[in-house]
């Protein structure tokens, strides 16, 4: 069994750095669009032999440490009476704008209104059969928020950031409903087999530091308490946070997630040895001659300077036209010049 991905997050020695990528299961692999081709994404999403089928391309063809269950962050937002569609990117023709709206949802059950999830979550323990760990996920209640009000993705996000600050009721009303609903999304993947729950709050930089510790950090904080992790380490990744790292931390995830705009070594630093780190090379660097990705694979390798509880990643997802071939180099490049 190839635990080493487990014991980089509980921050144990591994033989060489563990690596995974975020968006691993995606458009870049020929493999994935062959499965895409059949059926819509959210159909996808919604069949669980197909979601692992799309799950366990990656291990095979990468040879990456963990796999990373397929799915939406906006999965379980939907049954909470919200009409999700893709059109390329996620839509909700019914965003959350009044109080009225917000006492409307309702929070799901997991085994009966998103199935799918946890039955993909149980074939694919079995199918992986221990040869990698798998990742659950969700996302955080802020960014699931954001979508929620605005409807869709935004430059500015200005309806989510005007319900903050002229509507705080309202606002604080759908966060602890959404936090609820995480809670229980969550809880019932580590349940199914999730053997690790990564939380994505894609959003969580669009605050300044004040605002997030005030809006977003109570939230996510509560989330994580909630959540039954005695054998499951939680990572928790908020994009644009390298300004503040040590809020973010005092969410209490046993693994922080870093995007691309920190120096890895310093984020470390100012994390300490009690909290692991995953990432951070930046996903267009995968665009690069292979003889440029491996200098940058050593670069942060060397940020680490080989202290456990480190997993490498990319700082963001895979990009859909980046060669299948760089990212094999790359994970490649992480074994070799990480063995130790």
């Amino acid at each position: 069994m190839n635990n080493r991905f487990l014991d980089a997050c509980w921050g144990r020695p591994t033989d060489r750095t563990p690596v995974w990528l975020m968006r691993q299961a995606g458009r870049y692999l020929p493999e994935y669009m062959a499965v895409r081709s059949r059926c819509s994404f959210l159909e996808l999403c919604k069949t669980p032999e197909l979601a692992a089928e799309v799950t366990i391309q990656p291990v095979d063809i990468l040879g990456v440490d963990a796999a990373i269950l397929f799915s939406d962050i906006l999965t379980p937002v939907e049954p909470m009476g919200l009409k999700l569609d893709f059109v390329p990117g996620p839509v909700f023709d019914n965003p959350v704008r009044t109080m009225a709206d917000v006492e409307k949802l309702r929070i799901p059950d997991p085994e009966s209104d998103v199935p799918y999830v946890l039955q993909a979550i149980r074939i694919l323990r079995k199918e992986l059969a221990g040869r990698v760990p798998l990742i659950g996920f969700g996302g955080a209640p802020f960014t699931l928020a954001c979508y929620m009000v605005e409807g869709k993705g935004s430059k500015d996000w200005a309806t989510i950031k005007r319900m903050m600050y002229a509507a705080p009721d309202t606002y604080h009303a759908l966060m602890e409903k959404v936090t609820m609903m995480d809670m229980e999304y969550l809880n019932a993947q580590i349940k199914a087999g999730a053997q690790a729950i990564q939380i994505f709050d894609t959003w969580g930089g669009i605050l300044s530091p004040t605002d997030y510790e005030k809006y977003a950090l109570p939230y996510t904080t509560k989330l994580i308490n909630g959540l039954n992790r005695t054998q499951t380490p939680i990572i928790h990744f908020v994009k644009g946070a390298a300004t503040m790292l040590q809020t973010v931390q005092q969410a209490g995830a046993d693994v922080m997630g870093l995007d691309w705009h920190v120096n890895l070594g310093t984020a470390r630093d100012t994390l300490g040895p009690q909290t692991a780190v995953q990432g951070n090379l930046d996903p267009t660097v995968l665009y690069a001659p292979k003889g440029v990705i491996e200098q940058e694979v050593q670069r942060i390798l060397d940020e680490n300077a080989g202290r456990p509880g480190h997993i490498f990643n990319l700082g963001h997802g895979i990009l859909p036209t980046v060669s299948p071939e760089h990212a094999i180099h790359m994970v490649e490049c992480v074994h070799r010049l990480s063995q130790r």
